[in-house]
């Protein structure tokens, strides 16, 4: 199972928020080139990289961060946050992003998304399927819809999506463990998927839980940044994997 951590950036800061609500918001860090080189230093490989203002104004913002940690780590970034036209597409490849993530996106605009799979390849775009109460919802959180979350990935699968993130928002960043109930169920009925698991990772203790569950990836973040789970744990993990 891959190692993700995630930084999430307000105003150019490493952020943490509590359930997506920005009034909760913790600047850990005023540089998020330093934490990206940090993590690489102990061995991990990915980066979870979200421009938080971005998903609020619907548009990229923070690409010159990702062009920043792009060009001076050796980190896979996958990038998400406010992507909602080709030109943002464009912007997020060209700074260097590996793959990005299409969120409120394939609700809102299917047609759109479903044309990124076709265009850029399914190893290029992932699907982030976040939900509340087994409900997808939208525009970084602040709007619930009518999508039921398993149906919802099913359908994109059948459009070609291998990589799902999933954040169940009732426990991102509330370091209460994530919803394995909830990612037995994809992985049984979404076959075939790419599970990304997002949202409550607590201690160590709960990432080869995951891994046995048949997670492809976890993202880490609030517990990194709180000292519940420390980088030289996490490089012990992927050293002996």
């Amino acid at each position: 199972m891959r190692i993700i951590p995630a930084i999430d950036i307000i105003d150019g800061k490493c952020v943490r928020l509590s359930k997506g609500d920005y009034d909760t918001k913790i600047i850990y860090n005023e540089n998020p080139l330093e934490v990206a080189k940090s993590f690489e230093a102990h061995g991990i490989e990915y980066l979870h990289l979200v421009d938080l203002d971005g998903a609020k104004s619907s548009k990229i913002v923070n690409y010159k961060i990702l062009e920043q940690i792009a060009s001076q780590t050796g980190l896979k970034i996958d990038f998400g946050g406010g992507l909602k036209s080709d030109d943002d597409l464009r912007i997020a490849f060209e700074s260097g992003a590996n793959q990005i993530t299409g969120g409120s996106i394939a609700v809102k605009n299917r047609a759109i998304f479903e044309k990124w799979i076709s265009e850029y390849g399914s190893d290029k775009i992932i699907l982030g399927a976040d939900a509340k109460d087994e409900k997808i919802a939208v525009s970084g959180w602040l709007e619930d819809s009518d999508e039921d979350l398993i149906p919802f990935i099913q359908d994109y699968q059948i459009k070609g999506i291998q990589y799902v993130i999933c954040t169940d928002i009732a426990k991102d960043g509330m370091l209460e463990g994530p919803s394995f109930d909830l990612y037995s169920k994809i992985l049984k009925e979404a076959h075939g998927v790419k599970l990304i698991a997002s949202g409550g990772i607590s201690t160590f203790d709960e990432l080869p839980k995951l891994a046995e569950l048949g997670c492809e990836g976890t993202i880490i973040g609030k517990a990194i940044y709180e000292g519940r789970i420390s980088l030289k744990q996490l490089e012990n993990y992927i050293l002996n994997k």
